[in-house]
């Protein structure tokens, strides 16, 4: 048996060229750019809702808490704070002055407004009208 004799290497195909790895490393580079910007989008976007969720909870919170039972609602601001989050609450009466000289009813409209502003600036302003009882001088 004669010793194996190693193929030879000086063939055009033997191996890649110094051109076509450096082409296959700038499609590889240019994909994972790509797929670093999807990802840094896609975590600045699931920021930001959970800064609008945090708001909207926020927000929810100053409802059920800063707006009182309605037979113990009164017209006038209130202002409250907690965890950052900063919120004013306005009773006004809806739309003017609705009531009816001599009537019996024994709740009028009034229009409530809260607005929440988080520690990062963003605000939400949401209005509802609830049913106040009526001033015993009306």
């Amino acid at each position: 048996m004669s010793p194996a004799t190693p193929p030879s290497i000086e063939r055009r195909d033997a191996g890649f060229t110094i051109i076509e790895v450096l082409v296959a490393l700038a499609v590889v580079a240019v994909v994972i750019v790509a797929i670093g910007s999807v990802m840094a989008t896609n975590v600045r976007g699931v920021r930001s809702f959970e800064r609008h969720v945090a708001l909207m909870q926020a927000t929810r919170t100053a409802m059920v808490a800063a707006i009182p039972p309605r037979d113990q609602l009164r017209q006038g601001t209130s202002s409250e704070q907690a965890d950052g989050y900063a919120w004013t609450v306005d009773v006004t009466p809806l739309g003017g002055n609705w009531t009816v000289p001599d009537s019996d009813a024994a709740w009028v409209p009034e229009l409530v407004r809260v607005r929440v502003k988080s520690p990062g600036g963003a605000t939400s302003d949401i209005r509802t009208v609830r049913l106040m009882k009526r001033a015993a001088s009306q």
